[in-house]
C-alpha cells in the first residue's frame, strides 16, 4: 500500500476505537426517563440556584417552568448579576405571585470573581436546602426532572449528578452543529467514566448540576473555581477531587435550552471558554485543532481526491464518523440525517477554538459579562 493508504487505515483503526468508546459509552448512561418517581415521605429539601444576567428573553419561560416542578419541597433563588435589560423587572414580577421565588440582587462585582460564579456563590449562602440543584437562567424543565434526579442520586448513593438537556436551536445549521458539538464534548470528557472513582474523568452541566451541600461546602464551592469560566464542568472535578462520588444522567426528555440562537452567538459565546477549557495552553489547542482538521475534515476531501485503497479507507472512516454522528444526535434529541453537515461544522468548532485561542493571547485575558479578567489571573485558578 501507498503512504497514503497506510495513513488512511490508521485514522480508520483510530475513529474505529473512538467510536466504540462514545457509542458504548453513551449507552451506559442512564436515561433519566427510566428512573421512576420513589422518594420518601420526607425527601431532602432542594435549594434550586439561579444565576441571571440580561436574561430577559428566556428567563421568564425558565423560572415558570421551575416553579411548576411537582417535587414536595424545594426553594428557588435567583441571583440577579447587575443585569440592565429587563431581567429585574420580569423577577420582581414572578416573585410577587409566588413565595418559593427569591431573588438576589448582586450590585458590584468582588475582585477576583467572574460573575456568574460569584452570583452562585451567593445564592448558595442563602439556601437552605440538603440538596443544591444549579441551572442555568435559560433552562425548561418538565415537571417531574428533579424528582427523578433526586430519586436516582439517592438510589445510587451519589453526592453529585449532572443531567444533560436537549438543544434547542432555531436554523437547522445550528442543530447540526449541536449535534457535531456533542461528540466533540464526548471524545474530550468522555462523562460515563466519572462515575468510576479510580478515572480521572469528571463531568458538570450547567444545565443541571445536583448535589449535595455537604460535599458543595467540603470542596469550597465556587469560591475555588471562582475565575473558571467552564464552571459547571469544573465544579463536578473538584467535588470528584474530594473523594465524593459522582455521575451523569441524560435527560433529553425533561431539560431543553436554546443553546445559542445565531452563528454569531455561537462565536462569541464559545471566546470565554474554549481555551479555558485547553487550560489556556497552546499545546493543547494547536494540536487538539490540527487533529479535527485532519481526522476529521480531510478524510471527506480524500474520499474526492484521493484513489484506490486510501479512497477505499477514508470512505471507511467517513462511513464510521457519519454512523457515530448519527447515533450521539439521536440520544440526544437530534435528528441523525444532521451527520451530513459534519465536516463543515468540524471546520467552524476548529476555527472558533483557534481564533478564541488568538483572541485571548492577544487581548491578555478574556471579557465576560461586562467585566475583563486577564489571563494571569484565569490561569492561577487552574483546579
Amino acid at each position: 500500500m501507498t503512504l497514503l493508504a497506510w495513513l488512511a487505515l490508521l485514522t480508520l483503526c483510530i475513529w474505529l476505537l473512538l467510536a466504540l468508546d462514545v457509542m458504548l459509552g453513551g449507552r451506559a448512561i442512564v436515561a433519566l426517563r427510566d428512573i421512576a418517581p420513589n422518594l420518601p415521605p420526607s425527601p431532602p429539601p432542594v435549594s434550586i440556584i439561579v444565576a441571571a444576567r440580561n436574561e430577559e428573553r428566556n428567563i421568564a419561560e425558565a423560572l415558570r417552568s421551575l416553579l411548576l416542578l411537582d417535587y414536595p419541597d424545594y426553594e428557588l433563588i435567583v441571583v440577579d448579576d447587575r443585569s440592565d435589560d429587563g431581567t429585574g423587572a420580569i423577577l420582581a414580577t414572578l416573585a410577587a405571585s409566588d413565595p418559593r421565588l427569591k431573588v438576589i440582587h448582586v450590585a458590584a462585582l468582588p475582585s477576583g470573581w467572574l460573575g456568574k460564579n460569584h452570583a452562585l456563590w451567593t445564592g448558595a449562602q442563602q439556601a437552605r436546602g440538603e440538596l443544591l440543584l444549579f441551572t442555568d437562567a435559560d433552562i425548561v424543565m418538565a415537571p417531574s426532572v428533579l424528582t427523578r434526579a433526586v430519586t436516582l442520586l439517592r438510589r445510587d448513593r451519589l453526592d453529585f449528578l449532572a443531567v444533560s438537556p436537549s438543544m434547542t436551536m432555531p436554523t437547522t445549521f445550528l442543530q447540526m452543529f449541536g449535534s457535531a458539538f456533542i461528540v466533540f464534548f464526548s471524545i474530550f470528557a468522555r462523562p460515563w467514566k466519572a462515575r468510576d472513582p479510580q478515572s480521572p474523568r469528571h463531568i458538570g452541566i450547567g444545565a443541571f448540576n445536583l448535589l449535595r451541600a455537604a460535599a458543595y461546602r467540603a470542596v469550597g464551592g465556587h469560591a475555588t473555581i471562582r475565575l473558571r469560566p467552564d464552571d459547571d464542568l469544573k465544579l463536578g472535578k473538584i467535588v470528584k477531587g474530594g473523594g465524593f462520588s459522582c455521575d451523569i444522567a441524560g435527560a433529553p426528555d425533561f431539560l431543553s435550552v436554546e443553546w445559542y440562537a445565531s452563528v454569531g452567538e455561537v462565536i462569541r459565546g464559545l471566546e470565554k471558554n474554549a481555551f479555558a477549557g485547553c487550560d489556556y495552553r497552546v499545546g493543547v489547542a494547536l494540536p487538539g485543532s490540527l487533529f479535527l482538521l485532519a481526522a476529521i475534515v480531510w478524510p471527506y476531501l480524500a474520499v474526492v481526491v484521493t484513489k484506490g485503497a486510501a479512497q477505499l479507507l477514508y470512505a471507511g472512516v467517513v462511513l464510521l464518523l457519519s454512523l457515530l454522528v448519527a447515533d450521539c444526535a439521536a440520544r440526544h434529541g437530534g435528528r441523525r440525517w444532521h451527520a451530513v453537515a459534519f465536516p463543515f461544522c468540524t471546520l467552524l468548532f476548529a476555527w472558533i477554538v483557534l481564533r478564541t485561542m488568538v483572541l485571548n493571547l492577544a487581548q491578555g485575558g478574556i471579557t465576560w459579562r461586562g467585566t475583563f479578567y486577564p489571563l494571569k489571573e484565569l490561569k492561577a485558578n487552574r483546579v
